[in-house]
């Protein structure tokens, strides 16, 4: 079986990147000693600057493994497409000098606060993920995968993370907090980009080891 090292400390996202890989015969791991390295400051404007740095930084630990590192967020069309970048701090007062993640119940609370007015027909967004791959220190490719919804004026599901139990899919009626992992990699973001990175290992030999 094939493995990809997943540049992330964030269970959620392992979990996530594990349903996707399933069906693909593919093993999702963590970074060796990933808690032991130094944090990359994710400063990029973009979620593909914030992804290409931390793959190429953390790829930088594990000499001839690909690594894959990710950047996600939530863009709210009414908050002119905030969270954006700073989704995994945006509780902060100012979210763009965070140096450290917000609690995602702080960050979900402060959405709800800036959409308390905003209609339900005007209350749409997405999640979109910006997938790197690098070895190295060199960035082999990048993925973009987008899931379009609404937000609710509540928090429904109990699984899932970040802003899951806010964000509903119309397409299934439910949330991403109602969700297991295999069912969310079938319509997430970062489903969607996974895939797209499979894709492309199929096509590129060599990438992977086993």
């Amino acid at each position: 079986m094939k493995r990809i090292l997943i540049a992330t400390s964030n269970p959620g996202k392992l979990r996530d990147f594990a349903g996707a890989a399933a069906a693909d015969g593919v093993e999702v791991e963590g970074v060796p000693n990933f808690a032991a390295l130094p944090t990359v400051v994710e400063d990029g404007l973009t979620f593909e600057d914030n992804a290409r740095k931390k793959a190429e930084e953390y790829s930088r630990a594990v000499p001839g493994e690909a690594v894959l590192a990710d950047d996600s967020g939530l863009e709210v069309d009414a908050l002119n497409g905030a969270p954006g970048v700073h989704s995994a701090r945006y509780a902060a007062d100012e979210p763009h000098r965070a140096g450290s993640n917000t609690d995602d119940d702080a960050n979900n609370q402060r959405v709800l606060r800036e959409l308390r007015d905003v209609p339900a027909d005007q209350r749409t967004g997405r999640f979109v993920c910006v997938l790197a791959v690098a070895r190295n220190g060199k960035t082999l490719a990048t993925f973009r995968g987008v899931a379009e919804g609404r937000i609710l004026d509540h928090l429904q599901g109990a699984g899932g993370f970040g802003y899951d139990p806010m964000f509903y899919f119309p397409e299934i009626q439910k949330t991403f907090a109602e969700l297991t992992p295999e069912e969310k990699a079938n319509y997430s973001h970062r489903g969607a980009a996974f895939r797209a990175f499979l894709t492309w290992i199929d096509k590129s030999p060599g990438i992977l080891r086993d």
